[in-house]
């Protein structure tokens, strides 16, 4: 038996309302931004080597003499490789950032990433787009006797890194995904995450950061196997890149 015309017209009708609610609601949320935000160009005796930036967690943001170039990779969780199209300045001018969230909110990793690629936009009229590619890189898999990972113990925030150097991979709390992330810079090619393996894991291990020289040290690969029964396994995988359409070199006023 059909509903009466007029029942379906007042479904409809509250369902268009219901619709148009939903998207006004959406469309005033605004996006997560620091309440209180300053950045600066560094002084011109400031030190790249000197660079640094706050961990996540203390309620506030603080970086001296960093790059553009790296307040992007905070922002997008990207790597340096992931970034394109950058101006010959993004990897050398250097900026002071000192920017303070709402009360009561600690700044994780995850709510840190909005906050600044807001202020990136706000302050440097940064525009970017994501590609999605097929690259060569390594999957992060476990090897043939399977891992042996150590759980990881104490409080360290989560993706904390005692020493990620040329020849060091060693931190605390991480995940699957953390590890493939830092492997990268050390393999020269993206590395995901095929192990399946969940948790957190307290990772350490030296390698020799230069197969093409003697060294008492194990390649990367060997050093991977032995500390963590993990093994990076050659594929072609899916890389997000960023495409920066326009950036400025000066932040505008604060």
């Amino acid at each position: 038996m059909r509903p009466p015309p007029q029942l379906l017209q007042v479904f409809c009708l509250l369902l268009l309302c219901s619709l148009f609610l939903t998207v006004v609601a959406s469309a005033q949320i605004p996006p997560a931004s620091f309440e209180v935000a300053t950045v600066r160009p560094a002084p011109p005796d400031a030190d790249p080597n000197n660079g640094s930036w706050s961990r996540p967690g203390v309620g506030r943001f603080q970086a001296n003499h960093v790059t553009l170039a790296l307040l992007i990779q905070l922002a997008y969780g990207v790597d340096d490789t992931q970034i394109t199209n950058k101006p010959t300045w993004l990897e050398s001018n250097l900026y002071d950032v000192d920017a303070r969230p709402e009360d009561g909110i600690q700044l994780t990793r995850d709510q840190l990433k909005p906050r600044l690629q807001d202020l990136l936009h706000e302050r440097f009229g940064l525009e970017i787009h994501a590609v999605t590619n097929f690259n060569r890189g390594y999957a992060l898999v476990a090897g043939k006797d399977g891992p042996h990972l150590t759980l990881t113990k104490g409080d360290h925030f989560p993706g904390f890194r005692e020493n990620v150097s040329a020849g060091q991979m060693r931190g605390f709390n991480w995940s699957m995904s953390q590890l493939a992330k830092y492997l990268t810079p050390a393999a020269g090619f993206p590395v995901v995450d095929e192990t399946g393996i969940t948790g957190s894991y307290d990772i350490g291990f030296s390698y020799n950061p230069s197969p093409d020289r003697e060294s008492d040290l194990p390649s990367l690969s060997e050093a991977l196997n032995q500390a963590t029964g993990l093994q990076l396994k050659p594929q072609k995988i899916s890389v997000e890149t960023l495409v920066i359409d326009s950036v400025n070199k000066v932040p505008a006023a604060n």
